[in-house]
This record gives structure tokens, sequence and C-alpha cells, in this order.
């Protein structure tokens, strides 16, 4: 099983870095670009709210000020061109020092009341951005010119996104596989026995609600940078988290290939309902359907389901695990000897 998922995961990579020179049409490399930049952004998220069971509906606020701060740095300090770039590690920044103070309040309270208070700072910020003189208002903030021809643009951008994608999906990995993920498990499973434990669970939330905010903030710069515009309702869009969040529940809320799948999948399908119909809800009233047969039928997602299957077709309905072997009965001459 282990030699097969690593075939698997190098067919898929090579599938990957494939896709661009098997399907160069602009609009098949302009699907490719969103959907990796949602897988990155879906295992950030999956690495904080999947591991540790609080669910947040606030990670449009790292996104977009990851893609406000590039922006403004590019013009401020007159970076132009693929130099510009070199700020992307600066949106990670942002999104760090961002999700400190956000995580210190909203980390306090235990599950419900934080996902309240998560939708109330995606508002705040929405209004800073409205407000605001340096992030342009309702005009926003335009992105630097880069000087690549327009047949090599997408295709370049999608390579990018997926170097994103790959590196949030090592991260989530290596997260899940560490003591620091165990802990993340822990608090998610049961908080106040993890911190009988000897967990320490606000230290633990924080640091992985912070590193969710760098690759998402992150992200978000790539995203800015291909768009080359960032307005208020783009950057803050409260069907952001909303289309997030449907991405790992579909996939398996809590496992690393999960929110990937899921966003395989969610991602093209909404691009190709605001291409083909006109009606611009058409997209968000499938996407709260999906999202409701998904709780409803499917509440565990795609990847653990699927591997239940698996397991009773591997298995065919006999048990796991093996029940131990009855003790067997002792010879005569075994009794005999234990009465001498």
């Amino acid at each position: 099983m282990k030699h097969a998922r690593i075939a698997g995961l190098a067919v898929l990579l090579a599938v990957g870095v494939a896709f661009p020179l098997i399907f160069p049409n602009p609009a098949a490399t302009n699907y490719g670009v969103y959907t990796l930049i949602f897988v990155a952004v879906a295992s950030a998220w999956n690495l904080f709210s999947g591991y540790s069971g609080y669910i947040s509906l606030g990670h449009a606020v790292f996104f977009g000020s990851g893609a406000y701060a590039l922006g403004i740095a590019a013009m401020d300090w007159h970076v132009s061109g693929v130099a510009v770039f070199a700020l992307l590690p600066l949106c990670a920044v942002v999104g760090a020092l961002i999700a400190v103070p956000f995580g210190l309040v909203a980390l306090r309270v235990r599950r419900h009341t934080f996902i309240v208070i998560t939708i109330a700072v995606f508002f705040i910020f929405q209004l800073m951005a409205y407000n605001f003189s340096f992030t342009g208002g309702s005009i926003g903030v335009n992105a630097p010119f880069l000087p690549w021809q327009a047949a090599i643009y997408n295709e370049r951008f999608y390579y990018i996104a997926l170097g994103c994608a790959v590196g949030a999906l090592v991260v989530a990995w290596l997260v899940r596989r560490s003591r620091f993920g165990l802990h993340l498990r822990a608090i998610r499973d049961d908080e106040d026995r993890a911190r009988g434990l000897g967990v320490r669970a606000m230290r633990v939330k924080l640091t992985a609600f912070a590193l969710s905010g760098a690759v998402t903030g992150l992200v978000g710069g790539i995203w800015f940078f291909y768009i080359s515009q960032v307005q208020p309702p783009s950057g803050f869009d409260p069907l952001f988290d909303l289309s997030v969040v449907l991405m790992a529940f579909l996939g398996g809320l809590g496992t690393v290939a999960g929110p990937a799948l899921g966003a395989l999948i969610i991602e093209p399908g909404q691009l190709y309902l605001n291409v083909t119909f006109t009606n611009g809800y058409l997209s968000e009233i499938l996407l709260g359907a999906v999202f409701l047969a998904v709780v409803l039928l499917m509440p565990r997602g795609i990847i653990p389901t699927g591997g239940e299957w698996v397991t009773k077709l591997r298995t065919r309905g006999r048990p796991v695990i093996s029940p131990p072997a009855p003790v067997q009965a002792e010879s005569d001459a075994t009794k005999a000897e234990a009465k001498r």
C-alpha cells in the first residue's frame, strides 16, 4: 500500500506538470491556476481547522490582506516587473502577524463562538478595505505590470500555483505526522482532556492559526499578481470561506489529501457555471445545495468514506483485527504434572 501511494502521488504530480502542455488553451490553464490556488488555500485552512476542529469562516482576512499588502508595498517601494515576486514572503509575514492578535482574541472561546468571532473580524477587515485611503477604497489596488507575453502568462502562473499547492500539501503532511499535529488532533477530540495530559492548547492552536494564515496570505499575493487587481469585494469575499469549507468537507476534513480533492472538484465546477450561465447567483445556489448534501449524506467526506468501503471490500465483511485465538485446553499430562 505504501508503494502504491507513492506511485499514485508520482502520477498525480506528473499529470499536474504536464497539464498546460497537454491543454495549452488559455481557458484551460486559467481553470488550472484558480484550481491550484484553491488547493493551496484549502490545505492551509485544513491545517488549522481540520486538525484542531475550530471551523474558521474568516480566512479571507489573510487572503485579502496578503493581496493588499503586496500591492501597497510594490506601489510605495516602487517595485515593478518580475522583482515583485521577491515581495511574496511579505504576504506570508502579514498573514501570520494578523493571525496572532486575531487568534489571541478568538481562540480564547470554544468552537461555536469562535465561528461567530471569525465572521465578525472578516467584516471588520472588509469595511476597513472600503474606507482606508491607502487601500484605494472601492477602487482597490492595481498590481505592477509583468513583462510576460500573453501566450505564456497563464502557463507561468500555473507552475507558480502548482508549486504553492505542492508546498501547502507538504506542510500539511509534515504537521500531521509530527508531535505538533498529534497535539492538534488531541485538541480536536477532547480539548479538556488534552489540557489534562499536558498539551498547551492555546499555544498549539495559535501556532497552527498563524501558520495557516501565513500560507493563505502568500497564496493571496499570487492570486493578486494573477488577476492584476484587488478590490474589497474580491479580496474579502464571504463566498471565499464558504467555498474553502465545502472543499475540505467534501474531500475529507482533517485529512491531507481531502481538501485538495475537494478543490479539484468544486473550483472547476464553479468556474464552469459562472462562464456557462448568465445568472450570477446560480453557482452560489448550487454551492449551498452541494454543501447541504455533503453534510447530510457524506459528513466524513470522500476520502474517509472511500477508505471505509475499500476496507470492507478487502476484508469481505470479516473484522479488520482478527480475534485472539482461544486458549487450548491443557493436556492430561500437563494437568497431572501440575498436580504433582
